[in-house]
């Protein structure tokens, strides 16, 4: 969280300095004038309440982006991500979905774009629907992604720790300890804040590589599909669009 504010403060003064244009099309409103985050990032939320206000919920692939930047970091634009498993919809979808963001905001819906060397990250996303385009996305206030990763075995996990929706329900039970072999597993000492390193090797969440550090602990999507509940999941069938998902995990 450390490094995301201090990402969020620095764009705040660079979008001060000058006037960015976004450029999107099919804003949900007309663009705000930026505010300073704040660390009050309101109450947590739990998976069934998430389920229950999204309209949709499904395990993405990121395929591109098109954002306007201010420096290195988005301030503006779409998304483009892969359905690999709709799990809850609103109306029938394709294989991909555009998901729209702008400004600076505690849980804003940005991607990081892969190169042309790396396949994009994966995510389990809690969407609602653009009432101003149609067929294009928005994240919900509390936020719209948790990272999804891939075990040894070729089975999704939710990343536990959690990031990116501040989850109220309590997983450490479920949680368990698991071998990646997704390279976002993976990462370098300048991804993460010192103390919040030092407090995940504390916990057994972490260990050390030779190049870094690796994620140990992961959430089978099973257990997350039977938190949320399936009287959430989408009844009608034929919106799921059978032939094109992967089998559930």
């Amino acid at each position: 969280m450390g490094l995301r504010m201090n990402k969020m403060l620095l764009l705040l003064a660079l979008l001060m300095a000058s006037t960015v244009a976004t450029g999107a099309e099919g804003a949900a409103s007309a663009p705000a004038e930026a505010k300073a985050p704040t660390a009050d990032t309101g109450p947590k939320v739990s998976l069934a309440e998430l389920a229950s206000e999204a309209e949709l919920i499904a395990l993405v692939q990121v395929a591109d982006t098109d954002y306007v930047y201010a420096r290195e970091f988005p301030t503006g634009g779409r998304a483009y991500l892969r359905v690999l498993i709709p799990y809850k919809v609103s109306e029938p979808i394709g294989d991909m979905i555009e998901v729209y963001e702008e400004g600076l905001h505690p849980h804003e819906c940005y991607f990081k774009d892969p190169t042309v060397y790396e396949e994009g990250r994966r995510y389990l996303v809690f969407l609602r629907r653009n009432p101003q385009k149609a067929g294009q996305y928005l994240g919900l206030p509390e936020g719209c992604a948790l990272q999804v990763l891939v075990t040894k075995d070729n089975l999704y996990a939710l990343r536990y720790p959690l990031s990116g929706i501040d989850v109220s329900d309590d997983l450490s039970e479920y949680a368990e300890r698991l071998e990646f072999a997704d390279r976002y597993a993976a990462f370098s000492d300048d991804d993460m804040t010192v103390a919040e390193r030092n407090r995940l090797l504390e916990d057994g969440y972490l260990e050390r590589t030779d190049s870094g550090y690796r994620y140990t602990h992961g959430l089978d999507l099973s257990t997350i599909r039977r938190l949320i509940g399936e009287d959430v999941m989408s009844p009608d069938r034929s919106m799921l669009q059978p032939g094109k998902q992967v089998p559930d995990p």
